[in-house]
């Protein structure tokens, strides 16, 4: 291993991640040219002319050429005439060298020039290397036609690709330069292939079998689609419950701005528009402020003057006058719910790449709204609400006025029950805190990319040959569902490893046609048990159903590309393989367990070669140079490269094919001695075929195997759990052996703790403020109680959607919490200003205040939880993202609002039921 390691190259990889593998295809013969083009000459057009050209795309840093024949100028030798001329293949090698080679000489000036001196001694046709003398013999030359055969040939190959059952294609996978935008990059390679197309040889086409830009069209288009209908329903909403059309635009108005304000800031921050950064925006929440303002100068200008006619002046005075009166509470409330996104920045690793531009595009936008709120709302207000104010009540006023008279009876009823109501939202509180228990966990909703990636392996050790068998007769049987489009599989390694499998492993792509046209299956999941029935009838074959990026993202988290991992750490490996089948035996019990395998780690088929030193030390010979003969005699050996006008080909030296068939033949596999005999590689070593480790992986300085398995049906954490209670009972490990835990079951552990320190900072966070904004932590408190009995919704709605704890989920309740105090804010504000306007009888300022407030509360609320209504029902690409955030925030605004309607006057006159009198019953 370490000649080897001594021997190997190094190489720089491509500035990319494991996620770049953004475009891939296959170059696609036309029906009537099925024979015309071999795979080494389709190898040779994707090197040369396809891979050429794609280079120099702006955000592509390298194409991985997969699949065919990589062409090779082979010298094939004939050991039978080496004997015969008394030759080693390492003379034969170095005469080659010697033979096959150009050279400069300066230059000389004649005439006041430079002529430049150039020799030219390497061959440029198979001809001319068939004349290149190796050596001497009896005064004769020997040439290279004499011992070998010269040949178009091809590398050895560790990898291929096949398609649609129609056996092996040529491909190629662009690689995207880090830090470059995805979708930009994939229109420009488009965009250049369609012009390589145009000077392809007739009969083949570039056929995309991944192409990124299908997922972000897709879900660009569930976002626009859901912040349009988001904005419409608030509009239409706005318009319906202010009953007031121009009062409804005004509001409406800060929407487009704001999103236009969020928009250059973005461009100013570098933060993309895509599924994350946009699938946070909801309109009525942006529009709070807004509402308030409006709402609050409505029912001042009704109040006040009604039946008259304003003057400009006068209106502008009471717009001024009722805005300067509630400004304060709808900015602080807008300041708070952007203050509690500020925590989400400080979240790292995977979740924090996801939800940082999530966060800074809605704070871009609520900063935006507040700018609006506080400058274009009164402004538009003043001069665009009619001056003539009604008498009449609107069918809002009369709807709201009707609701309201409800609401009061209600709350009424409820006043002298205090202890109850409290106890009884106690009581939720702690079933919610229950059923939280109960959910469940996954780290992050399982994004339908549309297309599957089926991970599939046969017996370790298997040919390449086996492996390209055993993927053409799953794409066959797969191509017969109506649904999929095209089939692809990717086997081995290419010559850039960006993902080195062993030959015996393979990805299978499946691209699948629009839903609409489905007629299996209705569902992906009903599709996915379909084919794993129509697969199991090839034998010794293993499927795993994924999604292409998924399958990448969970490797790129633990080297795995199933959901969840489980490691056994030790030192031997038998008894890592001896638990790790034990380990298997108790998971494969555990519902919700698919598609489990236990890492390979034994079972590689070899020949070991093993020198006798003693012989070498009596034959006068080193292992360097049988190294060396027996390496290139049947891997090849580089001399150098043959030309062909611009291209440029290896030239290899190895053994002809048909000596390179069985082990007989590397006994046999003769040995030049220092003295001129001759004797057979049996000589100098033991040669036998044995059983070697596939691998040995070893991960933080110990010795590990691992299972893997997907979850479905099932959270994961519920399964991970589960598992590692059985594992700790059933499973006794050696002192010095450990389990460990890895996959996406590890992020949502290590993101639940970072949670677990971002939620308090967050509440923290709103605690201070409440405090700054009312100088009373009395008051602050009585806010703050909106936050825990908000949770109250949003959990009772993850529990009612049957959807687990997810980061997404977090991350709404974390937004929840900012939203929740605003109507807290405004209504406490509210019920001290009437304090100051001397209405002292407690009783009295309680009913006025939330009757004063019941319409700016309920449409805050309503305009907020029905911006989200679109994500939360969409079934969409993308959506599965953005369903719990929607979910979580929709159902804590439910349970808000009812809190800030009863619960918090109830608390309100309770706390200051001894600073006042005794309030009215």
């Amino acid at each position: 291993q370490k000649d080897k390691i001594s021997k190997s190259n190094s190489e720089l990889g491509p500035l990319t991640t494991g996620l770049g593998e953004f475009y891939q295809y296959y170059l696609k013969i036309k029906p009537g040219y099925e024979g015309k083009y071999s795979l080494n000459e389709l190898r040779t057009l994707q090197d040369w002319v396809v891979k050429r050209r794609l280079y120099g795309i702006k955000g592509v840093v390298e194409i991985s050429s997969y699949g065919g024949h990589l062409k090779q100028f082979e010298v094939a030798l004939n050991p039978e005439k080496l004997m015969a001329m008394n030759l080693s293949i390492s003379e034969v090698f170095a005469a080659l060298q010697r033979q096959h080679e150009n050279t400069g000489a300066a230059y000389i000036e004649k005439n006041r020039q430079a002529y430049f001196i150039r020799g030219e001694g390497m061959a440029s046709s198979i001809q001319e290397l068939e004349k290149l003398m190796v050596t001497y013999r009896d005064g004769l030359p020997v040439f290279l036609r004499d011992v070998a055969k010269v040949k178009i040939g091809h590398a050895v190959r560790f990898g291929a690709l096949t398609a649609n059952g129609n056996g092996e294609v040529v491909g190629g996978v662009v690689l995207l330069t880090k830090g470059e935008n995805a979708y930009q990059v994939v229109k420009d390679v488009k965009k250049r292939v369609q012009e390589i197309e145009k000077t392809l040889p007739e009969g083949i086409s570039i056929e995309p079998f991944i192409d990124r830009s299908r997922l972000i069209d897709k879900t660009i288009h569930t976002v626009s689609k859901n912040l349009i209908e988001g904005g419409l329903i608030v509009i239409f909403v706005l318009v319906l419950v202010l009953g007031n059309l121009r009062a409804g635009l005004i509001v409406a108005s800060v929407i487009p701005l704001s999103m236009l304000f969020a928009i250059v800031m973005m461009r100013l921050f570098g933060v993309s528009a895509n599924l994350m950064s946009l699938g946070a925006i909801d309109f009525g929440l942006v529009v709070d402020g807004a509402v308030i303002i409006v709402e609050a100068t409505l029912h001042h200008l009704h109040a006040r003057h009604a039946g008259r006619r304003l003057t400009e002046n006068e209106m502008n005075e009471e717009v001024y006058d009722s805005a300067s009166k509630i400004r304060a509470s709808a900015s602080f409330g807008e300041f708070i719910i952007l203050i509690v996104y500020i925590p989400i920045l400080a979240l790292s690793g995977v979740e924090g790449k996801m939800f940082g531009p999530m966060a800074q595009t809605v704070m871009f936008a609520i900063v935006g709204a507040l700018i609006l709120s506080l400058s274009w709302v009164p402004m538009a207000s003043a001069f665009l609400l009619g001056k003539k104010i009604k008498v009449g009540e609107s069918y809002s006023d009369r709807f709201f006025e009707k609701l309201k008279n409800s609401y009061v009876q209600l709350l009424l009823l409820f006043l002298p029950h205090k202890k109850t109501i409290i106890g009884i939202s106690v009581a939720l509180l702690l079933l919610s805190s229950w059923l939280f228990t109960q959910l469940g966990g996954e780290f992050m909703p399982e994004l339908d990319e549309g297309d599957f990636a089926i991970e599939t392996r046969i017996t370790p050790g298997s040919s390449l040959t086996e492996m390209i068998e055993s993927t053409t007769k799953a794409e066959q049987i797969l191509k017969q569902f109506p649904e999929v489009s095209k089939v692809v599989s990717r086997i081995g390694a290419p010559e850039i490893p960006t993902d080195p499998m062993p030959m015996e492993a393979g990805d299978v792509i499946v691209s699948l046609k629009d839903k609409s046209e489905w007629t299996t299956a209705s569902s992906t999941p009903e599709l996915i048990e379909k084919m794993e029935q129509a697969l199991a009838v090839l034998p010794g074959v293993a499927f795993d159903f994924m999604f292409p990026i998924q399958m990448r993202f969970n490797e790129l988290l633990s080297g795995v590309k199933a959901d969840v991992a489980v490691k056994i750490y030790g030192d031997d490996l038998s008894v890592l393989q001896k638990k790790a089948e034990e380990t298997s035996n108790i998971l494969h019990k555990i519902k919700g367990v698919r598609d489990l395998k236990i890492e390979q780690t034994k079972g590689l088929p070899q020949i070991l070669v093993k020198y006798k030193r003693d012989n070498i030390a009596r034959y006068g010979v080193n292992i360097s140079e049988l190294n060396m003969t027996l390496r290139t005699a049947f891997a090849g050996e580089k001399i150098g490269v043959m030309y062909e006008s611009d291209r440029w080909f290896d030239l290899t030296l190895r053994l002809d094919s048909s000596y390179r068939q069985n082990i007989e033949q590397i006994k046999h596999l003769f040995i030049l001695l220092p003295n001129g005999c001759k004797v057979p590689f049996e000589e100098v070593a033991d040669i036998q075929y044995t059983e070697a480790p596939m691998q040995i992986s070893r991960e933080t300085g110990k010795r590990r195997i691992f299972l893997s398995f997907n979850v479905r049906g099932r959270d994961m954490e519920s399964v991970v759990k589960e598992a590692q209670q059985k594992l700790e009972e059933k499973v006794g490990l050696p002192a010095g052996y450990f389990f460990d835990y890895g996959g996406q079951f590890q992020n949502l552990s290590d993101a639940k703790s970072r949670l677990g320190i971002i939620v308090p900072i967050t509440l923290g966070l709103i605690l201070l403020l409440l405090y700054i904004i009312f100088h009373s932590a009395k008051e602050a408190l009585l806010i703050f109680t909106a936050v825990p009995f908000s949770a109250i919704g949003g959990i009772l709605a993850l529990w009612l959607r049957d959807m687990p704890f997810s980061i997404s989920a977090g991350v709404g309740f974390i937004a929840l919490f900012g939203v929740a105090v605003l109507n807290g804010i405004v209504l406490i504000s509210s019920l001290n200003r009437l304090e100051k306007e001397g209405v002292w009888q407690l009783r009295e300022r309680v009913m006025q205040g939330t009757g004063n407030r019941f319409r700016s509360v309920l449409i805050t609320a309503l305009v907020a939880s029905l911006g989200f209504l679109p994500m939360a029902i969409s079934t969409s690409a993308g959506a599965e993202v953005q369903k719990p955030l929607a979910t979580v925030v929709i159902g804590g605004l439910i349970s808000s609002t009812l809190l800030t309607l009863f619960v918090i006057p109830i608390l309100y006159e309770w706390i200051n039921t001894k600073k006042n009198e005794e309030p009215l019953a």
